[in-house]
């Protein structure tokens, strides 16, 4: 029988996000990706937004992220537990989902573990485009881990950077990070501390995992004309950076509600002047005055970016042919009578009760 509304759910799994890089070609799809999220960001207003709802245990914080333009919604699943890759785990593991709101059909869900990868490393690429001084060449890399790839080859092939200088507590997150990149021209050089790494360079981009209140950068290590992204997993007393960093600084957020409970900037008072990037994207606001100033993006990952990522994905789906359907909502002939979808299964037992009564009444 002909259903009255058929619905489909697209599912695009890892594997459909790393044939639509391969097929396109790492550097298109963090252009497309960049090109998705400023032009996201230049319609803040049009957004629905609220901070991320958080639940967090000794052991790490599981999210959800939701947020509506009043015709998609979307949210992002997500966790972060640094001790996870002590079993084999990742530290962050998500999916996500764009919603109709006129009707609710949940019409795409994707994997959001490796495109929340791209779609960090694309959001730092579209703030230091913004704030970083141009024409920079040199980026120290802090923290080495599964984001740290992500990081290097968007600077590299979209911001001209030439040369790494690398820093990590873990050498084998370092030689990890080393043997990824070792088929680029980027220059890489490891470093014995943080303060060796970000000597001279043009932008200092953080990305530690461990949930405690670090000081990863300080004061004393910055140089004038400084960027530095603050990327590193955030939440409520997870910090890496020095209060001072942030007072030495022009300071941009994301969503400042959520920056100001998740961010570096929850060690200061809340009248310390920040500025959303959204403003800068949209001409409202100046972002670098000039090039000795020193920027900071205190960035901790905001919805808009995850609906940025689904958007993307469900494009490259429909343009690559990737992916493929799932029965996630009932489909039902008479929408009312959800019921009916365990008849099949209960027809069996009304035959043999229907039989015990007949035996009964003989």
């Amino acid at each position: 029988m002909q259903l009255p509304h058929p619905v489909t759910t697209q599912f695009f799994s890892v594997q459909d996000v790393a044939t639509a890089i391969h097929q396109l070609g790492l550097p298109t799809v963090f252009q497309r990706l960049a090109d998705t999220i400023r032009a996201d960001y230049q319609r803040w207003n049009d957004f629905e937004k609220c901070a991320r709802v958080a639940n967090h245990s000794k052991d790490g914080v599981i999210e959800l992220m939701p947020i509506s333009d009043g015709k998609t919604y979307s949210f992002k699943f997500v966790n972060g537990h640094p001790k996870n890759t002590q079993i084999g785990l990742p530290c962050v593991m998500a999916f996500g989902v764009l919603a109709d709101v006129a009707t609710g059909i949940p019409e795409f869900l994707s994997e959001l573990t490796l495109s929340t990868a791209l779609r960090t490393a694309a959001m730092s690429l579209v703030a230091a485009k913004a704030l970083a001084r141009p024409g920079s060449k040199v980026m120290a890399l802090i923290g080495n881990g599964a984001q740290s790839e992500f990081q290097a080859l968007a600077f590299h092939y979209l911001m001209g950077i030439e040369e790494l200088r690398l820093f990590d507590t873990d050498p084998r997150a370092t030689d990890k990070l080393l043997a990824n990149l070792a088929h680029t021209p980027l220059r890489l050089t490891v470093c014995k501390s943080v303060r060796e790494a970000v000597r001279g360079a043009d932008i200092v981009t953080t990305v530690t995992a461990d949930k405690t209140n670090a000081t990863v950068l300080s004061p004393d290590m910055l140089e004038r004309g400084m960027h530095i992204n603050g990327v590193g997993g955030d939440c409520p007393g997870k910090t890496e950076l020095h209060p001072d960093v942030l007072r030495a600084s022009a300071v941009f957020v994301e969503y400042e509600p959520q920056t100001r409970i998740e961010g570096d900037l929850q060690h200061l008072p809340a009248d310390f002047a920040v500025t959303e990037l959204w403003q800068v994207l949209t001409g409202q606001a100046k972002g670098r005055v000039d090039a000795q100033q020193i920027t900071l993006f205190d960035s901790v990952g905001f919805a808009l970016q995850d609906y940025s990522v689904l958007r993307l994905m469900r494009e490259l789906a429909k343009e690559l042919g990737l992916g493929q359907p799932v029965s996630l909502i009932p489909e039902l002939v008479n929408p009312k009578d959800l019921f009916m979808l365990l008849q099949p299964e209960l027809q069996p037992v009304a035959e043999a009760t229907g039989r015990g009564k007949a035996k009964m009444a003989a």
